[in-house]
């Protein structure tokens, strides 16, 4: 009897365990993770942006996004909107007296920090005390990150975008091959040739392309890179203007982006943007760019 006894009470125990076990695999769960972007290799990362016809809207931090309470350009502003959905994020690479690059939108601290005066004329050290302001101008406890932070923070959970400001493209190219990062990482290029000296560097890499003209577009056609390599960035809207330009890009099968930071996200109340934004998802860009993604993202979910 005692023999049962036991095997009963192990039983129970197993059981136990095992009907617990998803509920405590699930308390280690990060918050966001559920909303990672994941590639294992870099052809998942070019199909995963790929125009396929009936995709659905992809979304990016302009600047990281600027949503209440977090600073632009911070790894706390991105892990925020992860939290609440998918997104990859349009950043600013410069570069600190010392040549450290670290991501500032602007040339000179003062509209995103709490210090002032050019960028360039601080040393990596000096700026270890300041503290980045969110959009109303409160000071933050974030602090600058580092290109290279950013790209280590973002292996496994997003796409960083790189604007070009003026940071040189070779060092761009070495930060990436040292963190192997050609997966998570991609490339805004304003020219042809900007294109090619990456594409040459960093083969199958994804660049963020500017097609808003018949002129921009033949730039990145005679560039000789892949079409599988890019997204376009054809402006503020979808119009009769560019719509041809739309098509081509489609048919190449690169998805069209557009941004509404210049425009809708101006406006001056959540309940005006939203309206706003309602309006022009009808027009259905494949990727929006939004200061508010996570906004743009509660509309797209009505």
């Amino acid at each position: 009897m005692a023999a049962i006894k036991i095997n009963i009470n192990l039983f129970f125990v197993i059981s136990l365990l095992l009907v617990s076990a998803p509920f405590l695999h699930g308390c280690k769960t990060k918050e966001g993770e559920e909303n990672y972007i994941k590639f294992k290799k870099l052809g998942d990362t070019r199909q995963y942006f790929a125009y396929k016809g009936d995709s659905s809207i992809l979304l990016s931090g302009h600047r990281g996004g600027r949503e209440a309470g977090y600073p632009e350009n911070s790894i706390e502003g991105f892990q925020h909107v992860l939290n609440q959905m998918p997104a990859f994020f349009e950043v600013d690479p410069r570069l600190t007296k010392d040549s450290v690059i670290v991501l500032m939108h602007d040339a000179t601290l003062d509209r995103t920090t709490d210090a002032t005066g050019n960028l360039s004329d601080y040393t990596f050290s000096e700026l270890q005390s300041v503290r980045l302001k969110d959009h109303e101008g409160n000071v933050t406890s974030a602090k600058i990150p580092t290109l290279e932070e950013v790209i280590k923070w973002s292996k496994g959970k997003t796409v960083v975008n790189l604007d070009k400001k003026d940071v040189p493209l070779h060092m761009i190219v070495e930060l990436i091959k040292k963190h192997k990062a050609e997966k998570h990482v991609m490339l805004t290029v304003h020219t042809g040739a900007q294109a090619r000296y990456y594409s040459d560097r960093l083969p199958g890499i994804m660049l963020s392309v500017f097609a808003r003209t018949d002129e921009e577009l033949a730039d990145m056609a005679i560039s000789g890179v892949p079409w599988e390599c890019m997204i376009a960035y054809v402006g503020q809207t979808i119009n009769d203007s560019n719509r041809h330009i739309v098509e081509q890009l489609r048919a190449k099968g690169v998805r069209c982006m557009v941004s509404y930071a210049p425009s809708l996200d101006r406006l001056k109340t959540a309940e005006e943007r939203e309206s706003a934004y309602r309006q022009a998802i009808r027009l259905s860009p494949d990727i929006i760019e939004s200061d508010y993604p996570v906004e743009v993202w509660k509309v797209l979910k009505d």
